[in-house]
């Protein structure tokens, strides 16, 4: 056995109904007196007790609402200008996907406050809060990359935040994460310890997603799938971008498809796709379902979940067209790693991709 493994710098801390005493201590500890805040209007009413809290402790803050899914290069720009007129000492998150994503735009290379601090409270399953990844969309094209700057310095994880969540969301997002793990289980960079994470991380998300899915206040539910979720996230750092998250970025960024309702429709078709041609990666997240094999597990959950609440399924639900197939072709086998176990073709990434628009499911 031979690799190399890096683990991220980050302080994680996991405190149900803290939120607000758990970023204050965080933003001391940096001994950041100007903090620029960013919340959507959606999330204003999670981040009043953040903010009042802050203001308590003598930090000054900025308050920045404009929070666009995907985030477009202007709406980071003026993100940016935001942050620097208000001379912000630290950037604090709080809220889902679009919200820590611009966070770290504000934070990455290329910007005038490249290397401040971010504190991230996640308000969904995205993951984000827990990776060194950035994304950016210009026009119909998503660009991703990795930046260390843009890794959440910590990350306050506060189950009560999560108790509002609707409940569509809630398995939306979580089947979300779900797809960083199953990811990172033959992504580019992946090795032994990823594919533990990763493990366990599909482990805890089948675990704590139909508790959630049942009640959506169940703290234990929560916190069960926060943990399974940061653990997929960190994997999926570690491993790389494989083909699943090739393929929702593309359309993501054509078609301005919601992020994880996206991911949740396309993560069957790619688990099947690659499993035949992944015997290690397929025993692991077999086992971690508990499930004779890989695809009958997440077949299963996703069949537990919408007992309760409707799964995504077909990528047609979500406005994207259909000749929009071909217009993606080209770009997603562009991104796709060479590493792939199913090498890829015309005809059959067509047929995935017809297959996930129809949610015709393997």
């Amino acid at each position: 056995m031979k690799f190399t493994h890096e683990s991220l710098p980050q302080r994680i801390v996991f405190a149900a109904g803290e939120a607000a005493a758990g970023v204050v201590a965080e933003v001391r500890a940096l001994g950041a007196g100007t903090a620029f805040l960013i919340a959507s209007e959606r999330e204003a009413e999670l981040a009043e007790p953040v903010h009042a809290a802050l203001n308590a402790a003598g930090v000054a803050v900025t308050r920045h609402d404009e929070v666009v899914m995907h985030v477009p290069v202007e709406v980071a720009e003026r993100a940016r200008a935001a942050a620097a007129a208000a001379a912000a000492e630290v950037v604090v998150s709080v809220g889902g996907g679009s919200t820590t994503g611009l966070g770290k735009a504000v934070v990455m290379d290329g910007s005038p406050l490249a290397g401040l601090p971010l504190v991230a409270v996640p308000t969904t399953y995205a993951g984000s809060e827990a990776t060194n990844v950035w994304g950016l969309t210009e026009g119909e094209t998503k660009t991703t990359g990795v930046d260390p700057r843009v890794l959440p310095a910590s990350i306050v994880y506060d189950a009560t935040l999560l108790t509002s969540l609707p409940g569509e969301m809630t398995v939306a997002s979580g089947l979300n994460a779900l797809a960083h793990s199953v990811d990172a289980m033959w992504g580019p960079r992946v090795d032994p310890i990823d594919q533990a994470l990763a493990q366990e991380g599909i482990r805890g998300l089948a675990a704590g997603l139909p508790l959630v899915a049942d009640d959506a206040a169940s703290i234990e539910g929560i916190e069960q799938t926060l943990y399974g979720a940061y653990l997929s996230a960190v994997a999926f750092a570690s491993a790389g971008s494989a083909m699943h998250h090739k393929i929702c970025h593309v359309l993501g960024g054509m078609f301005n498809l919601p992020h994880a309702q996206t991911h949740a429709a396309v993560l069957p078709h790619v688990l099947a796709f690659n499993a035949p041609n992944a015997p290690e990666a397929e025993r692991r997240i077999a086992a971690a379902f508990g499930s004779a094999t890989a695809t009958e597990g997440l077949r299963s959950l996703r069949e537990t979940l919408g007992v309760h609440v409707e799964v995504p399924r077909a990528l047609k639900d979500y406005e994207m067209p259909r000749d929009g197939i071909a217009k993606a072709l080209d770009a997603i086998k562009a991104a796709i790693p060479a590493n792939n176990p199913t090498p890829i073709t015309d005809e059959n990434l067509t047929a995935l991709l017809e297959a996930a628009w129809n949610g015709d499911l393997p």
